[in-house]
């Protein structure tokens, strides 16, 4: 109920269950009914209007232009790098291949070396202290979790382009792209750099993985990543440097598609409704000529009768 009789006024207490106010007997609920309702009326309008206007200001960001349209492709090609073989570790017992799911390397996968470094924590952080934090392990697991902050990066990066659709100009998605390719090298860096120290260890424990005489090197699909990263990078920065319409410049060609669309379906109806008058004009001439005929032949059947007689 409301706080007070929206037709004279008086303040209505809790227990005033009625519908009619004991002032001035009003019926509160139906009470100006047709102005409310054409408020609501104009309300939803107004949040159609301004629904309309964001979806076209969001198909615009996303594939408003053909250069628009390439970047949210190039943008989630990246995502492809990151299933692709990275680096790889061979000994005479198990085998590491660095790719997420272990599609293109024999032995443990990059998921079954998350899966034991969670299950095992302390054991991994035992064995990187034995090496003084400076070994195959230590550098292998740097390179892991760099490689899984490009994968982030770029993720984010691409769902900026979702989120961001009122900011068309904006450099965000330039910036996380810049990091994803920095921690992607920085990913291959480490590989390098722990390679380069596996002369010197003979056996290297990764949590309950055990490697033996330890060989190893960088895959090609690191270098297949970074390229795609590199590409989502240039494709965000022509976006960001293209010519971009305004917020008036969409909802003006918003408005002057919609009055088209409604004109056609105008002009549209109007064809109809001439076919429906030619129809039932047709109709109503087919109709009197049958009327006429009918006449004319009941006519002639009657003189010929009269001739008879």
């Amino acid at each position: 109920m409301a706080s007070t009789c929206p037709n004279c006024g008086k303040k209505l207490k809790w227990y005033n269950m009625k519908a009619e106010c004991s002032e001035c007997g009003v019926s509160i609920p139906n009470f100006n009914w047709e102005g409310r309702l054409e408020e609501d009326a104009e309300k939803s309008e107004k949040k159609f209007a301004s629904f309309y206007k964001s979806m076209n200001i969001f198909s615009y960001s996303i594939w408003g232009t053909k250069l628009r349209r390439l970047r949210i492709i190039l943008s989630f090609l990246p995502a492809i790098g990151f299933i692709l073989p990275w680096a790889y570790l061979k000994s005479d017992t198990n085998s590491i291949g660095i790719d997420l799911l272990g599609l293109f390397t024999d032995g443990k996968s990059l998921i079954d070396v998350i899966s034991d470094f969670f299950a095992n924590k302390s054991l991994y952080f035992t064995n990187m202290a034995y090496e003084s934090n400076s070994g195959l392990l230590t550098f292998s697991m740097l390179a892991i979790t760099f490689m899984l902050l490009s994968l982030v990066f770029i993720v984010i990066a691409f769902f900026l382009i979702l989120f961001t659709f009122k900011h068309p100009k904006t450099k965000a998605m330039v910036v996380f792209d810049a990091l994803s390719i920095a921690f992607a090298v920085a990913s291959s860096v480490m590989f390098l750099v722990g390679l380069g120290n596996a002369d010197s260890q003979t056996a290297v424990n990764f949590g309950t993985i055990s490697l033996y005489n330890i060989s190893g090197g960088i895959s090609w699909g690191i270098f297949v990543a970074i390229a795609l990263l590199v590409v989502a990078l240039v494709s965000n920065i022509l976006v960001v440097k293209a010519p971009a319409k305004s917020d008036e410049e969409l909802e003006a060609e918003r408005l002057k598609k919609k009055a088209e669309k409604e004109e056609k379906e105008r002009q549209e109806d109007i064809r109809k409704e001439k076919e429906r008058e030619e129809a039932e004009k047709n109709a109503a001439e087919e109709q009197e000529r049958i009327v006429a005929e009918a006449k004319a032949k009941l006519e002639a059947k009657k003189k010929k009768k009269e001739k008879k007689d």
